[in-house]
């Protein structure tokens, strides 16, 4: 299908926004702030799916960080 990016993928409703588009078919780019540790277990998750998926520690009220993500 295409990849999805989640700012905030990690936790919460980000995480399962992130699961749920991986179950639709889509390959997940999801940020984090703070915890990696989170996020990377949502990666675990979207990978055990048969998809890809990457985070990236982004603060995107950064323009700078966006920039560079």
């Amino acid at each position: 299908m295409g990849v999805a990016l989640i700012t905030g993928g990690g936790r919460g409703i980000g995480a399962a926004i992130s699961e749920k588009l991986a179950q639709d078919g889509y390959d997940i780019l999801l940020t984090y702030n703070t915890a990696s540790k989170p996020a990377e277990i949502v990666v675990d998750r979207i990978r055990e799916m048969g998809r890809d998926a990457v985070a990236v520690n982004c603060n995107c009220s950064d323009l700078r960080e966006i920039s560079l993500l």
